[in-house]
């Protein structure tokens, strides 16, 4: 035996007066930083960008590929020009006013996000270059004997 549900009218007409009302994005942020530290990581095949506040916490990030660049367009200067334009935009509804740079990578698309980033009126106090660099590589392989 299924299980039978009793209304009543009272219930009705309370479910009836009961009105959804959807929330819009608030344009306004949650949070106010003042400065932070902004990432790039520029490779041959993608630049990606991310920022975050002096405690190391990220706030947002972005990238050439989730932008919609495909393929060998996502290592190319315009795209990571476009991906610092994004991350600006947001710093600046954030309310940032200056920011340290950490650059990583030896790609062609280090230059243009941070003149990007730049456009939104944020002031650079500092670019440190953290790219890796070998200082011997691993050992080589032994000579072939014929």
């Amino acid at each position: 035996m299924g299980k039978t549900k009793i209304t009543n009218e009272e219930n009705k007409e309370a479910e009836a007066k009961v009105e959804v009302v959807e929330k819009a994005p608030s344009k306004t942020p949650k949070k106010k930083v003042v400065s932070g530290v902004l990432h790039i990581d520029a490779t041959f095949n993608n630049t990606k960008v991310l920022f975050g506040d002096k405690a190391g916490n990220t706030l947002f990030w972005s990238s050439a590929g989730s932008l919609g660049f495909r393929g060998a367009k996502k290592g190319t200067p315009f795209a990571a020009s476009k991906v610092g334009d994004i991350i600006g935009g947001k710093a600046a509804n954030l309310g940032v006013k200056d920011s340290d740079v950490v650059v990583l990578g030896v790609g062609s698309g280090r230059e243009p996000a941070i003149r990007a980033f730049m456009a939104h009126g944020i002031e650079v106090t500092s670019i440190l270059d953290a790219t890796p660099v070998p200082h011997n590589g691993p050992k080589a392989k032994k000579p072939r004997r014929v």
